[in-house]
């Protein structure tokens, strides 16, 4: 593939294909020229270390529960893996950050795992083999409270991936 692109910005190249993990690659900023890009993809291998299945989790943005561009991408990692496992089933954890009540953040957890799984399923996983379940902001990923940076916050508004069935 070729593209032409602006001077003195940097890209990122995304890649996917059928049966193969979706990959990111980054490119410099250039004064012009040529830059040739090798995106080799990895075959679509399930990473399991029970009970946890080892995808990358997925960020939402603050007060938000909508799938982003960044989240459908290795999300459809998933997807991926489903497909060439039949049997394995799949429960999604989302979180929150410690902003806002326990309610609250209870609310927007269970709104994150329900994308989730909807995500999912839009892509022709069963429903019967994904399953969602909002814990707030009860498991933090980086134990930061009260004084916890935007990064640390970011790092706990997460969907995570756990193996029911194999």
């Amino acid at each position: 593939v070729t593209y032409n692109i602006d001077c003195d910005r940097a890209y990122t190249i995304q890649a996917a294909a059928d049966g193969y993990e979706n990959n990111s690659f980054p490119i410099a900023k250039t004064k012009g020229g040529q830059v040739n890009v090798s995106a080799d993809l990895n075959p679509v291998e399930v990473r399991i270390k029970y009970p946890v299945f080892e995808a990358k989790d997925i960020y939402f943005e603050f007060d938000k529960s909508n799938i982003t561009k960044e989240a459908a991408f290795e999300l459809d990692n998933l997807v991926e893996a489903m497909k060439k496992n039949p049997e394995l089933t799949i429960m999604v954890k989302a979180h929150t950050d410690n902003r806002g009540s326990d309610r609250y953040n209870q609310a927007l957890s269970s709104r994150r795992a329900k994308a989730t799984v909807q995500y999912v399923i839009s892509k022709g996983i069963d429903k019967a083999r994904i399953s969602g379940e909002g814990f707030g902001e009860s498991q933090p990923k980086v134990e930061c409270a009260p004084n916890c940076t935007e990064e640390q916050h970011a790092q706990n508004r997460r969907s995570e991936f756990m193996i029911v069935k194999q």
